[in-house]
């Protein structure tokens, strides 16, 4: 797929990685549309990025993604606004062991809900023309993380909900592709919640031992991230594929072992 033209959704848009993902798209000619419920860095995004580009090209809307009726009208409005849907980035998360269940609100519900919401407008059959969707896990999405595990498992979670969905959408030809992305350690404030108590909760005192670990891994720019997504747009083999991005070995994929059983198309 061209990004050049095409309308792209990105939630938590206005700051850290989806705020590079926004400026990668833009730079690619889309129209974006950002989702942020911080609306203060939502507007200085949209006023940077108007310094930029032409203003007509994105659209801010605040948007909590855990208030279901919020999502719902933030969908609502990009097509209304844009006049289409092409590409759906469910980025919006957050570090919270305390208010564990807010995390999985999140990561993972709102993840999911995000993609409905992006196949019911994107797919064939249902009037749309069809599409790509990314959403975004990490690292702990593959491996145990000690001192995150509510955070680890939301993250295997849109792993295996996204490749699920991607096989489904392959059997029924929605003319949608969904991918994931899992980056290691990234320079954006979700980082910056480990010195938190009151994000971290029980694990706190174990702050230092994921500081040393993000020292051992190497921690990456945004920008890099943006690479990865650009990739999975434009390269229309990509379906149900986790890629990560690591600060040694840059883009790659995971390799499973056994391919997943599919019955016949209807």
């Amino acid at each position: 797929m061209h990004v050049n033209g095409k309308v792209a959704l990105v939630t938590g848009g206005a700051q850290g990685i989806g705020r590079a993902f926004v400026q990668a798209l833009l730079g690619k000619g889309a129209k974006v549309a950002l989702l942020d419920r911080n609306s203060e860095a939502g507007q200085e995004s949209k006023a940077a990025l108007d310094e930029q580009f032409e203003a007509q090209r994105t659209l801010f809307i605040q948007c909590d993604v855990t208030e279901q009726e919020q999502l719902k009208g933030a969908f609502k409005k990009v097509i209304e606004h844009f006049g289409r849907l092409d590409i759906v980035v469910n980025n919006a998360g957050v570090n919270n062991e305390k208010d564990w269940e807010s995390t999985i609100q999140i990561n993972l519900t709102s993840v999911i809900r995000g993609t409905y919401l992006g196949l019911e407008y994107m797919r064939k059959g249902n009037g749309g023309d069809g599409g790509v969707i990314i959403n975004i896990s990490s690292l702990a999405g593959l491996m145990p993380a000690a001192f995150q595990p509510v955070y680890c498992a939301t993250k295997h979670g849109v792993i295996g909900f996204t490749r699920s969905i991607a096989l489904a959408a392959n059997m029924d030809n929605y003319g949608v592709r969904l991918n994931t992305i899992c980056p290691g350690f990234v320079n954006t404030p979700i980082l910056q919640s480990i010195d938190k108590e009151e994000n971290m909760g029980q694990y706190f005192s174990y702050k230092d031992e994921i500081k040393n670990m993000m020292q051992f891994y190497g921690v990456m720019d945004p920008s890099i991230i943006a690479e990865g997504l650009i990739t999975i747009i434009e390269d229309d083999t990509l379906n149900g594929e986790v890629m990560k991005i690591t600060a040694s070995q840059g883009i790659h994929f995971q390799q499973y072992g056994q391919t997943p059983f599919t019955s016949s198309k209807r």
